[in-house]
């Protein structure tokens, strides 16, 4: 049985989400990092920068962390969601590469100074969203061509969908990207999805 080490981030949502998909057995032990428990030396023993999620397979044993490093293990290990040919695969690297190089992090800045900033900074504010536009930009451009980033659904797909899922939360809206809330919509009637996202479970 897999160990997931999580908490209710983007980031973490990716990992129960792939877990979901591929029906492996796992368990969650919940990283608060609302109250440093990420700082804690038994987390740091299994991820130095003490950033969720990441997970121990001690079937291997092997541990594993960074969000898209985990989605490329869980993929390998199960044959799932990653093409077999070089080409596909390395398109999928890409689009996964870009969720995590650009639409995690400037969502997240987003969120940040939006949300939880103690100083609401309009310059901030007004660089992120403009930046979350442009790539919603770029993903619904993709999403005209392909039914998802890469044609079928893949870790892609899985690692992008829940910083979309936060558009509501930035107080912003997917109606002017209508292919890429064609893909949020269908990607979100996902069983497997719905309950990755309640990972650890929203009380």
């Amino acid at each position: 049985m897999i160990d997931l080490y999580t908490f209710t981030t983007p980031n973490g949502r990716k990992a129960s989400i792939m877990l979901e998909e591929v029906d492996l057995p796992y368990q969650v032990h919940v990283i608060d990092i609302t109250k440093g428990d990420q700082f804690s030396p038994d987390f740091v023993a299994i991820n130095p920068n003490s950033k969720i999620p990441a997970i121990v397979d001690p079937d291997i044993p092997i541990t594993v962390f960074e969000s898209g490093a985990i989605l490329i293990y869980l993929a390998e290990k199960t044959g799932a969601f990653m093409p077999s040919d070089q080409v596909g695969r390395y398109q999928v690297l890409e689009w996964l590469m870009f969720q995590m190089a650009s639409v995690g992090p400037m969502f997240g800045q987003l969120n940040h100074f939006k949300k939880y900033a103690p100083e609401k900074i309009p310059y901030a504010i007004e660089r992120y969203e403009k930046e979350t536009l442009r790539l919603y930009g770029v993903l619904d451009r993709q999403l005209a061509q392909h039914e998802y980033l890469c044609g079928d659904y893949t870790i892609a797909d899985i690692a992008t969908f829940p910083w979309v899922a936060a558009y509501e939360f930035q107080g912003l809206t997917l109606d002017e990207h209508l292919n890429l809330k064609r893909w949020f919509d269908a990607i979100a009637q996902r069983p497997a999805v719905q309950k990755g996202m309640n990972v650890p479970e929203q009380k």
